[in-house]
């Protein structure tokens, strides 16, 4: 409490600036995280998964405009880190930019809830703030590098489409998970517990067993997104989607068990067809399912609420003298 006292004592300027450094370290960590899983499409490298893209939404829906300078920030100190830059990089940091801004403005026009409580806001995030946003970063991207003659005209498409759906897919996966972390307070030990933490252990050691084994069963992921989601809605199916996803990224770096003897076209879009249904799935289920227990919970307390009135009204009745003239004769 006394560090929060001391920061609020700052002036605006300096405490902006620290939010600024942090926005642009936490968004260069998140694209590291990301750069380190790259596959080869095409001759050029992409990412599966951009996980900067969730986290520069999930920041400005939480806090704000005053996050931009720390995204801009962060985008270029990512575009420095892959070499020494040139004119291109302008246009990529400024899509990079420019694309959560626009996902949040959308979210924004539409109404969106942080919580994910309901089947709308699961659908805003993906179809607006992922596959529409996201277009404005991909196509700044790609069309940059190609008038700068670092990616040929052959490969614009599959560039453009991996480029594209990596970073929907950090959005629809990243972002709810740090809206849900932003927000999250342990609950009371209970039999939830033990049937969370079964669950955890269950999803840590059969995914790998899924994912390396020599015979594609990846479909086999579902079930357990589907008990997660379930019994945990977004606590337990965003966790579990982005647990899936990233192992089955790494397995396919490693060119292994389902993605052992495929192209590299192949590996890539397999790979990203699986994280982006298993995301929007694992999303919109658990939404679906928040909101059902919503308007339950809410009829339940209507129903609770009535039953008291009538009960009030029963016992004032009761209670009331006998009006004048009546009683027995």
């Amino acid at each position: 409490m006394a560090a929060v006292l001391g920061i609020r004592a700052w002036p605006r300027p300096v405490v902006l600036a620290c939010a600024t450094l942090l926005v642009a370290g936490c968004y260069y960590a998140a694209g590291w995280l990301g750069l380190s899983q790259q596959l080869a499409a095409d001759g050029s490298v992409v990412t599966p998964i951009w996980p900067s893209t969730g986290l520069a939404v999930a920041c400005l829906l939480l806090f704000g405009p005053w996050c931009v300078p720390g995204i801009a920030l962060g985008a270029l100190l990512v575009v420095v880190s892959l070499g020494a830059p040139g004119p291109e990089a302008v246009g990529i940091v400024a899509g990079n930019t420019v694309a959560p801004v626009c996902a949040w403005l959308m979210l924004r026009a539409v109404g969106f809830r942080v919580n994910l409580s309901r089947l709308r806001d699961g659908l805003a995030l993906v179809f607006l703030g992922a596959l529409t946003a996201m277009l404005i970063s991909s196509g700044t991207g790609v069309g940059m590098l190609l008038l700068s003659d670092k990616l040929p005209a052959e490969h614009l498409g599959i560039v453009w489409l991996a480029w594209w759906v990596g970073d929907a897919t950090g959005v629809v996966l990243v972002t709810p998970l740090l809206l849900l972390l932003y927000r999250a307070r342990l609950p009371p030990l209970s039999a939830r517990w033990t049937e969370a933490v079964g669950l955890s252990v269950v999803v840590c050691v059969v995914v790998p067993l899924i994912m390396y084994s020599s015979v594609s069963l990846l479909f086999l992921a579902y079930p357990l997104l589907i008990w997660a989601a379930l019994r945990f809605q977004l606590a337990g199916g965003i966790p579990c989607a982005l647990f899936v996803s990233v192992t089955a990224t790494v397995v396919a770096r490693q060119e292994a068990g389902s993605f052992g003897r495929l192209t590299d076209i192949e590996t890539m879009m397999r790979l990203q067809a699986f994280n982006g249904t298993l995301g929007l799935t694992a999303l919109l289920l658990s939404a679906v399912i928040s909101e059902q227990l919503h308007t339950r919970r809410s009829v339940e307390r209507a129903c609770h609420e009535l039953v008291e009135a009538l009960q009030h009204l029963n016992a004032g009745g009761a209670g009331a003298p006998d009006p004048p003239g009546g009683g027995a004769r």
